[in-house]
């Protein structure tokens, strides 16, 4: 591509501005309507541990309530994936997406192959179907809770940002939009072929030793940059970035006619980028990325739910 018609592009986005290169209107046909609302709920403003059944297993996970929950408005719902040996608890302080105005749900991981916590898509996940248990959980939710079908959406670090790309290829008719944090993209996520264009934000450190930012093919993981061509020819965008930097050390770039959005964070390691000391590290990167997160979730809606 000619250095005229990138900055044709860059500036055709510029102009358009970001709502206007969101994904195509989505199908629906995997939405749950919501029958909860007009049921009080206990804990509001607090995090509980609760159970579910799936697949004949018990399941585990940690739920926040709004603390001016009101049971006749819907709220959009934010689920977050722990990574690889990490709990639902760490997950929680990790990502902080408690004391927002959303219900925000970490579910827990079962014990994998190698006796850590692990999501299905992984060489040491457990066999059992962590895809169900989202679906089963999210039906369990709307069934007492006032949540928005519209506005369901998933996040996730390292093993969990992985899983959260096998929930986008095969949820992508019940959860509007996803984010990957340090994501795991293994082959053993399976084949892909979600039902619409999906929305995806994509954060990742280019000195990540863990899941290398360039890939470890002896391990079947891609580079970031191939598996963000794969997803900008899946959802049929334009195939070359814009890309801008927001803040030093950080490239941002998005792919015009589709929501595909990546945030390559210089120097950072295998972290969920946080201006400030977190669970994963002493040393702050440049940019924080849950509000860059939750600001990209409010932008996306399931068409038709």
């Amino acid at each position: 591509m000619s250095g005229r018609f990138r900055a044709g592009v860059a500036v055709l986005a510029a102009a358009m501005g970001f709502g206007a290169l969101l994904a195509a209107p989505a199908s629906a046909a995997g939405a749950v309507p919501t029958t909860g609302c007009g049921q009080a709920v206990a804990g509001a403003g607090t995090t509980t541990v609760e159970h579910l059944t799936s697949g004949g297993i018990d399941r585990e996970y940690r739920i926040y309530v709004p603390a001016r929950y009101n049971p006749h408005r819907q709220y959009p719902v934010v689920l977050s994936y722990h990574g690889h040996g990490r709990t639902a608890e760490y997950q929680e302080e990790l990502s902080g997406f408690s004391g927002s105005d959303v219900i925000a749900v970490y579910p827990q991981g079962v014990t994998g192959t190698d006796g850590k916590s692990a999501w299905t898509g992984a060489p040491y996940s457990a066999p059992v179907d962590d895809v169900r248990f989202t679906g089963d959980l999210l039906t369990s939710l709307q069934q007492r809770m006032c949540m928005d079908p519209a506005r369901i959406y998933a996040a996730g670090k390292s093993n969990g940002g992985g899983f959260v790309g096998v929930l986008a290829c095969r949820m992508a008719d019940r959860i509007a939009a996803f984010a990957p944090v340090s994501g795991a993209f293994y082959p053993q996520g399976g084949a892909c072929h979600p039902s619409r264009k999906v929305a995806l934000l994509d954060f990742h450190g280019t000195a990540d030793t863990t899941i290398p930012y360039t890939g470890n093919p002896a391990k079947g993981l891609p580079s970031i940059p191939d598996w963000l061509s794969g997803w900008a020819a899946r959802d049929r965008c334009f195939p070359y970035p814009v890309s801008v930097s927001p803040v030093h050390n950080v490239v941002k770039q998005w792919w015009p006619g589709c929501s595909l959005v990546h945030y390559r964070v210089e120097g950072a390691g295998h972290v969920w980028p946080s201006t400030r000391p977190n669970n994963d590290s002493d040393t702050p990167t440049a940019i924080d990325a849950t509000p860059v997160i939750l600001q990209f979730f409010k932008a996306h809606r399931l068409a038709g739910a």
